[in-house]
């Protein structure tokens, strides 16, 4: 009987201590405009390291539907899970996040909606410090890839700056105009990561989203890519709301 407890009682530290045993232990990670899922790799090898699956969604950037559509297609598979968004995947984790296996929502340096808003709209009241987003034609946007290291990246190691920017993602505009229906925040716990030195989302604006939101909040030092420059600080995060997720 002795060794029968001090069984029980090891299982139980060890439940207690591992990420393993943590009550979700899906991530879905939702990349942002002008990128694409690669990106989200060293937070990925963080997070499957700790016994999560991580599951990566390739929105298209075509539009804002197709995006959603992409995101829903991960989500009806991935069992309960917390749901991460950068940029412009906090548009789509907030209108997707309604979803029943959601759990919780984690925004990286993100836009974080209420229901009628839009990433144009919200840019215009707390502009960003970057002017470098324009057409490249049939209704797309890029960033100028000569800017994007510093504003989009500037904490990333050069070479990884430089690709992010010739092998960026257009982005259709219409996905910048369109509005969320749905506000999953306002319905699931949410946390934020905002990094002190972004230069494609105004700090203050993320501040007063969060707030908003009633989000747990964590500041970094670091520029838009903040899950590259602070991978294991964003993936300490996401596996806090993995852990208090019901």
């Amino acid at each position: 009987m002795k060794h029968l407890i001090l069984a029980l009682l090891t299982g139980a530290a060890l439940a207690a201590s591992s990420p393993a045993y943590a009550a979700v232990k899906t991530i879905v990670l939702v990349h942002g405009a002008f990128a694409d899922g690669s990106g989200w790799k060293p937070v990925a090898d963080i997070l499957q390291s700790h016994g999560y699956t991580a599951l990566v969604v390739q929105e298209p950037e075509t539009s804002f539907a197709a995006d959603v559509a992409a995101t829903r297609r991960v989500l009806d598979k991935a069992g309960p899970c917390v749901l991460v968004g950068h940029s412009y995947g906090g548009m789509i984790i907030t209108e997707t996040g309604a979803h029943p296996d959601v759990k919780a929502l984690v925004y990286v340096a993100a836009t974080q909606p209420d229901v009628g808003e839009g990433l144009s709209d919200l840019s215009s009241k707390m502009p960003a410090a970057a002017k470098s987003i324009g057409p490249v034609g049939d209704g797309f946007l890029a960033v100028n890839s000569d800017a994007f290291p510093d504003d989009f990246a500037a904490d990333a190691p050069k070479p990884v700056a430089r690709f992010m920017a010739i092998s960026q993602v257009p982005t259709s505009a219409e996905a910048f105009g369109a509005e969320a229906t749905v506000a999953a925040w306002k319905q699931k716990p949410s946390y934020a990561v905002i990094p002190m030195q972004d230069r494609m989302i105004n700090p203050d604006l993320e501040r007063f989203m969060t707030k908003r939101a009633k989000s747990q909040v964590i500041e970094l030092p670091g520029s838009h890519a903040i899950f590259l420059s602070h991978a294991s600080e964003v993936a300490a995060l996401i596996e806090k709301a993995a852990t208090e997720a019901k």
